[in-house]
């Protein structure tokens, strides 16, 4: 009993430790992105514990409404990554139905190709891509950086659905046939609203990867400010006014409000729609 008693504290101390290490460079720079210039620059952010005071919303006044175009930048990520999520989700969800419950010719094939996509790395396609894109006039534009991301989340989204989608119950969907229910009924009023959580996982992990991409917007989105995403003026930011740390700072932190807000709202089907299709029976 004390040896388990000892071995729950030292667990639990641990992971005390290791929260408060992770969390102590947020909390820094969530404080100095409330100071004033003069203020980071006599003084480290932890001197407010000792010395409160000099706290200012001018910092990110400045940088949503101010010229550095955070605010445009902004509601253009939430134009980009909306339906660069929701995409990918829809033509997956489909594809995993017909893989787990369609006979259809070559469908091994093809499901072993969508694996095999999993491991192509996605920088060797920027430059075809690219290319692509130039000769037909669309680099420059969302519709050009939905369809890059789209498909570039489109395998990883059918094998993760395919895997939950195949372990649901097989009565279920041999009852909605025998009471006459087509392919597309079946998907729509059972499967979709069944894969809740696998959807809502894959969600979180689409969401993350494009709102903090920086690579494939660059590359799609070039140097347009009317199309540039938050990560594209962050780094403008870093290269022309790299010396002022409150106005990086408030940029970070407004970059970071959405993605959170999503995780903290969709975490309760990440831990079961990751383990999707891990457990048999």
């Amino acid at each position: 009993m004390k040896t388990s008693r000892t071995s729950l504290i030292l667990v639990n101390g641990t992971v005390i430790l290791l929260a408060a290490i992770w969390t102590i460079p947020t909390l820094g720079l969530f404080i100095t992105s409330f100071r004033t210039k003069a203020a980071i620059s006599d003084s480290g952010w932890w001197t407010v514990f000792t010395h409160p005071g000099g706290f200012s919303l001018d910092n990110y006044n400045n940088v949503i409404f101010g010229g550095d175009g955070l605010g445009t930048a902004f509601l253009n990520t939430l134009a980009v990554t909306i339906p660069a999520v929701v995409i990918p989700i829809l033509i997956a969800a489909f594809a995993a139905y017909g893989f787990a419950w369609m006979s259809f010719p070559g469908k091994k094939i093809l499901f072993i190709t969508v694996v095999a996509l999993l491991v192509v790395p996605l920088q060797i396609s920027l430059i075809p891509i690219l290319k692509a894109y130039l000769a037909v006039s669309l680099n420059g534009t969302f519709l050009a950086i939905w369809l890059a991301h789209a498909g570039f989340g489109l395998a990883l989204a059918t094998y993760l659905l395919y895997n939950y989608i195949s372990q649901l119950p097989k009565d279920i969907l041999e009852s909605a046939y025998i009471d006459g229910a087509s392919h597309f009924q079946t998907f729509t009023r059972l499967i979709l609203p069944l894969s809740t959580p696998a959807l809502a996982s894959f969600a979180i992990f689409q969401f993350l990867w494009v709102w903090n991409d920086l690579l494939v917007a660059q590359t799609f989105l070039g140097t347009n400010k009317d199309v540039a995403v938050m990560t594209s003026r962050l780094l403008n930011i870093v290269g022309s006014r790299g010396q002022d740390w409150q106005l990086l700072t408030a940029g970070a932190f407004v970059s970071m409000l959405v993605p959170v807000a999503v995780f903290l709202a969709l975490q309760r089907f990440f831990v079961r729609g990751m383990m999707a299709g891990s457990v048999k029976g």
